[in-house]
């Protein structure tokens, strides 16, 4: 795919930068990669190559391996709360399984989207993430100083399981705590995309994939837990936190 858009004239590239992902990154590429590879970081512009190609593959991972990880935590919870599946299957009721699901529809179910947020608070599809430090600088609160270039972890998963952020006890599956049940939960103690200018691209649609996904496979089945040998659960982490034992019964309307 990047190969072809290279392949396009500028003018065709710069017609469609602002509604393609490729496009932009193509226009953004380097003119003379020898000339910049001589300059100093900071002094450089465009991408390389290689840098192109590494983004694309990040959004590749990204938008495919962390849905899919949530996906599979979600029925994993489902199976495991059946009051929880049951008050999202009443939910559902209002719309038959033939019937469009449009934005509006998918808006109006809000318990849904509380159980998505609690299954990203619980069960991260990432432990953390870092930034790079780019000028120096000192935490705030405890001073404790920072220099430019320093890389500094964000903890998310810690930071979702600390009590010291939640009213609510954050070890508690409980997908009421986002119907403002939880009311003065620290913002940045729920990451599941990141904040700031820096945060994912893609959560709006890797939300609407979730629910989307989940709705239609709740009007037509049920998840049963399969018992603690086979649904024990457990993680491993590979480039995302992947349950490591799970096995449910699903249960055909």
């Amino acid at each position: 795919m990047v190969e072809q858009e290279m392949a396009e004239s500028p003018d065709s590239i710069a017609q469609r930068k602002k509604t393609s992902l490729i496009a932009s990154l193509v226009s953004s590429l380097q003119t003379d990669e020898k000339t910049e590879a001589r300059k100093k970081e900071e002094d450089k512009e465009g991408l390389s190559r290689k840098e192109l190609f590494d983004e694309m593959l990040m959004f590749m991972v990204a938008g495919y391996e962390t849905t899919s990880t949530a996906l599979v935590w979600s029925i994993y919870h489902l199976s495991k709360y059946p009051r929880i599946q049951q008050k999202i299957k009443t939910e559902l009721m209002q719309y038959s399984c033939d019937q469009y699901l449009s934005l509006d529809r998918l808006d109006s179910f809000v318990y849904l989207d509380c159980f998505i947020n609690e299954v990203l608070h619980y069960s991260p599809t990432i432990e953390g993430t870092s930034r790079t430090v780019i000028v120096d600088d000192y935490l705030p609160n405890s001073g404790t100083p920072l220099y430019k270039d320093n890389q500094v972890l964000i903890p998310t998963t810690a930071l979702a399981r600390d009590a010291h952020h939640w009213e609510i006890d954050p070890e508690l599956f409980y997908p009421e705590r986002f119907l403002n049940e939880d009311k003065n939960y620290h913002p940045y103690a729920f990451l599941p995309f990141g904040s700031g200018h820096r945060q994912c691209l893609g959560q709006d649609l890797a939300r609407l994939e979730l629910k989307v996904i989940l709705a239609r496979m709740l009007q037509q089945v049920t998840f049963g837990d399969g018992g603690p040998e086979v649904n024990a659960v457990g993680y491993i982490q590979k480039l995302t936190t992947m349950p490591k034992h799970i096995g449910v019964i699903i249960e055909f309307h």
